[in-house]
């Protein structure tokens, strides 16, 4: 896709900042600005400068349950953690957290399953701990409420900026493609 080379206002630049939808015009001019100037992948890079190595299903099971032990002990344990290629982030999904009661004999079992959007194979360890800890928030809060969010920012103190970062690098990879790919 090839970058807008000019910014003629904000209403312009929202197809290319949808990501970024829910925030204020002045933070959605200064990153058209970076889009337009061709910079937002440096910018990326030059902040978070490695990918992660979590390449496996098994290793980013780990990783999450590593995770969830350190800040919620109590909670379910965890069926399955996956990297899935069936999430598109275009539809809003980076992850999917569900739970599947079933009986089996005369008790009721649930499983709880993760799965994280394949292209997080090739990001930032933050980026990817960033998703992990939102999609392990809904094993106690099943709501984008405040009390979900508080426990976001308790199992990573830095939630929200990552958050916001983890937009930048997604607006970057749809528009010219990952910046951590080297060809």
């Amino acid at each position: 896709m090839i970058f807008p080379t000019r910014i003629e206002g904000v209403k312009l630049n929202m197809h290319y900042l949808k990501y970024l939808a829910g925030y204020s015009p002045e933070i959605t001019a200064q990153v058209a600005e970076l889009v337009a100037e061709n910079r937002l992948g440096n910018v990326i890079v030059q902040k978070y400068p490695k990918t992660h190595d979590i390449r496996t299903d098994r290793l980013l099971y780990d990783f999450t349950v590593e995770i969830k032990n350190e800040f919620m002990r109590t909670a379910q344990p965890l069926s399955r953690v996956v990297y899935d290629g069936k999430i598109h982030v275009i539809n809003n999904a980076l992850g999917t957290h569900t739970f599947v009661s079933r009986v089996q004999g005369g008790k009721l079992k649930a499983k709880h399953e993760i799965r994280i959007a394949a292209l997080f194979r090739d990001a930032p360890r933050e980026f990817l701990k960033m998703i992990i800890v939102h999609e392990l928030a809904h094993l106690k809060e099943k709501e984008h409420n405040r009390a979900f969010y508080q426990l976001c920012k308790y199992m990573e103190p830095n939630y929200h900026q990552l958050e916001f970062d983890t937009r930048l690098f997604l607006t970057h990879v749809e528009l010219a493609g990952s910046p951590y790919l080297t060809w």
